[in-house]
């Protein structure tokens, strides 16, 4: 939780963090501000002392709305730093870094940097900063990522944000199936209502033009893959591929609320009037394993066991996992889950990779999406929900939906 934060800082000797960048799509900024119409503003946060966040005499008001004490650039004039640099900008910039940090009393010690910016220009100006302040050291996450650990428990505000977004993702998730469905069908193929083939592209922009009717952004689009790309984890589909019917449709939905706030993730794989009965198999082996999954979901426990528990499972069905093989391509070739926030991918993971502070905590947000994908036979399959922990040690979704594999067409 963000109360959490100046004790991670204080754990990891760090005297300050500096977060750069937009006030929007920026998840640090946005987790530690609330977000808003920033084109560009820098928060120096202490960990022991009063923030500050740095902006543009424009956009005073909207640094305001974040509680913290505001600074105008404006009172350090770029031209006197200019001039004072003999005209190098980069070192310019990195004079007035050095004031800013003055003025939120660090002058020396060691500063965990953030931010979603251009990271070139970036990189030069706070590696000249350092080398001419010798006593300031920057840092990264070398130190560990101590705003991700914070947010990793969500509070209950965040939650219920996060729920509203849950809410209405399914809600667009159930006009897609019926819109699909209500569909005329001609050689197996779906037809619009102008009797053109309806192609996965249009699909696509019908989710986006639903979402923001209901008030919610798709920044990074939607994965609504068929047949053989159904067979490749992150392959977003292809836009000119016509809807068919009988073949696997994995369609992973990841909305947030405005300006980069929080996220839902969530998937389902469908098929379109029937399935083969080698689809059904490979549906029913990953059903079971995600029920299994999720009854066994226990406060506190590490979010990494359940990573060794599904390809236990996967590989007791006859499954290549990448635990058995880790180079694999076909079979289950994912982690379990991840957290989910202001970032879609966020702590705690379930990978190999994952720490030991990685729980089932109260107030994480997790998702649990167990795959199988062979391309080769034309199909792959996930289901993934979102999941909470509260306070009083229940694990529960955060969105319902049916998990039904085939969807009879209506037409």
């Amino acid at each position: 939780m963000k109360s959490d934060l100046n004790q991670y800082m204080r754990e990891n000797a760090i005297d300050a963090i500096l977060v750069t960048g937009a006030g929007q799509y920026n998840p640090a900024m946005v987790y530690l501000t609330g977000g808003g119409h920033m084109t560009h503003c820098d928060l120096i946060y202490p960990a022991d002392g009063e923030p500050i966040l740095f902006c543009n005499p424009m956009e005073r008001e909207e640094a305001a709305k974040s509680g913290y004490r505001t600074v105008l650039y404006s009172e350090f004039p770029q031209a006197n730093y200019v001039q004072q640099a003999g005209g190098n900008q980069v070192q310019a910039a990195a004079f007035r870094y050095r004031d800013m940090l003055r003025t939120s009393g660090i002058d020396q010690g060691i500063v965990q940097v953030y931010g979603q910016v251009d990271i070139s220009r970036t990189y030069t100006v706070l590696r000249f900063l350092e080398t001419s302040n010798p006593e300031l050291h920057l840092t990264g996450f070398e130190r560990g990522d101590l705003i991700k650990k914070a947010m990793m428990r969500k509070e209950a505000t965040e939650i219920d944000r996060m729920r509203r977004v849950g809410a209405i993702s399914v809600d667009v998730v159930g006009n897609v199936a019926d819109y699909l469905t209500s569909c005329k069908v001609e050689h197996g193929k779906l037809m619009n209502e102008e009797g053109e083939w309806l192609t996965i592209g249009a699909v696509k922009r019908m989710i986006n033009l639903w979402l923001a009717e209901q008030g919610l952004e798709n920044p990074h689009g939607s994965i609504f893959a068929m047949g053989r790309d159904a067979g490749i984890p992150h392959s977003t589909g292809t836009d000119t591929d016509v809807l068919l019917l009988g073949q696997t449709i994995v369609f992973d939905f990841y909305p947030c609320e405005p300006g980069g706030g929080y996220f839902h993730d969530f998937t389902r794989t469908w098929c379109l009037g029937y399935a083969s009965d080698e689809i059904l198999r490979l549906y029913e082996d990953v059903l079971s394993v995600y029920d299994q999954i999720v009854k066994s979901l226990t406060v506190g426990s590490l979010f990494k066991e359940y990573q060794q528990r599904t390809c236990d499972l996967f590989q007791g069905l006859g499954h290549t996992t990448i635990q058995s093989d880790p180079a694999c391509m076909e079979g289950y070739v994912h982690s379990v889950g991840h957290g989910v926030g202001l970032n879609i991918h966020e702590m705690p993971f379930a990978g190999i990779n994952a720490t030991e502070d990685e729980k089932l905590v109260p107030g994480t947000v997790f998702t649990v999406e167990p795959g199988l994908y062979y391309p080769s036979k034309g199909m792959g399959v996930r289901i993934e929900d979102t999941f909470y922990t509260s306070d009083d040690g229940l694990i529960d979704v955060l969105a319902e939906y049916p998990k039904d594999l085939i969807l009879p067409m209506k037409g």
